[in-house]
């Protein structure tokens, strides 16, 4: 199906009709010298030069020319092109998961990892679009929904703000609870995270449709960010989870944060060494179609969330252009016949 390295045509054999053009210039040349043979049975020869103005003999040519490249365009706009174009993105909600476990206290990203990844969250959340709702998942041993989606930038700063530390680190649950902040009529099921058993339907409930799962990566509607420093403790599986926001096509971008080589912490009375499972956010990003990224420091947290402002304010999308080469088409043709009418009166 592919045609160029730039393009594609989805119905291909049309372009066969692209062999008719050399058949009319030839048919054009055919029809030049009948008309030479014509003009030599008139009387004086220089009297039908003198008539045809030989200085501008080249403006019969144009009109037709035009004409040529006007069946062309319209030719491959039959042959429906397509070319993969930068467009604004559809993403009309961002969900920030963060982890705020224990271990983001700790100091190997200064001032600490929990102050540089809200200061690089607020700075993120600035530079957005002001159509892009946010929302923000904060999670440790449990997760829970600081803020739902809204358009106000100081309501997203005040609950990045409000993060309290925690034990543990359920990486599974944030991805869960980020996935029902943006389907919150799917009923997923959230009893893994907040330990309540799921209820039955009520006598009268509408039954849920069944869920149908799509493409990873094709729900242009919404996009999770999972920012975390460390290995999961508890909750479900982040895997399964990940697996879980596939089905639904939704894109989560990991960020990991935090020196490769760890850090021993102190908490509360107890000590550990913290890690970032860089292997399992890769397999997150992975299943769901998006990226992981690495930011060892402050600044480098910085730039990884300016990056994906820019991704995911536009994307590249294979987009029809049959509509583009249809307009070329048709504004060469009224360009060709507009020329004609003012040099020569008519169109020829």
């Amino acid at each position: 199906m592919t045609a160029t390295p730039f393009m594609n045509f989805l119905w291909p054999e049309m372009l066969w009709g692209l062999i008719a053009l050399p058949l009319l210039v030839l048919f054009y040349v055919w029809l030049l010298k009948r008309r030479k043979k014509t003009a030599v049975r008139f009387a004086s020869l220089a009297l039908v030069k003198e008539a045809m103005g030989a200085r501008r003999a080249w403006r019969r040519h144009v009109p037709p020319a035009l004409l040529l490249l006007a069946f062309a365009a319209l030719i491959i706009a039959t042959a429906r092109p397509t070319a993969v174009i930068t467009l604004p993105s559809q993403s009309q909600t961002i969900v920030l998961a963060m982890d705020v476990s224990g271990s983001m206290r700790a100091t190997d990203v200064q001032p600490n990892r929990l102050v540089a990844s809200q200061e690089a969250a607020k700075a993120f959340v600035a530079d957005l679009p002001r159509n892009v709702r946010v929302a923000v998942v904060s999670f440790a041993g449990t997760a829970a929904v600081v803020q739902a989606p809204t358009l106000s930038r100081e309501d997203v700063y005040a609950a990045i703000d409000r993060f309290q530390l925690q034990r543990a680190t359920a990486i599974g649950s944030g991805i869960v609870l980020s996935l029902a902040t943006i389907f919150p009529d799917a009923g997923i099921d959230l009893s893994q995270i907040t330990g309540e058993r799921r209820m039955p339907p009520a006598p009268g409930d509408k039954p849920k449709p069944a869920f149908t799962p799509v493409a990873p990566g094709s729900y242009n509607s919404a996009a999770i960010i999972l920012l975390t420093d460390g290995q999961r403790t508890t909750g479900p599986d982040p895997i399964d989870a990940a697996k879980m926001a596939a089905e639904r096509g939704v894109r989560v971008y990991t960020v990991g944060i935090g020196t490769k080589e760890g850090e021993t912490i102190a908490f509360e009375g107890w000590s550990m060494r913290v890690r970032l499972d860089e292997e399992a956010l890769k397999n997150i990003s992975n299943i769901t179609k998006a990226d992981y990224f690495y930011a060892g420091t402050a600044e480098d947290l910085k730039k990884v969330y300016q990056g994906l402002s820019s991704k995911l304010v536009v994307e590249k999308r294979e987009t029809e252009i049959s509509a583009l080469f249809a307009a070329v088409g048709a504004l060469l043709v009224l360009v060709a016949a507009t020329l004609s009418v003012w040099w020569f009166g008519r169109v020829t």
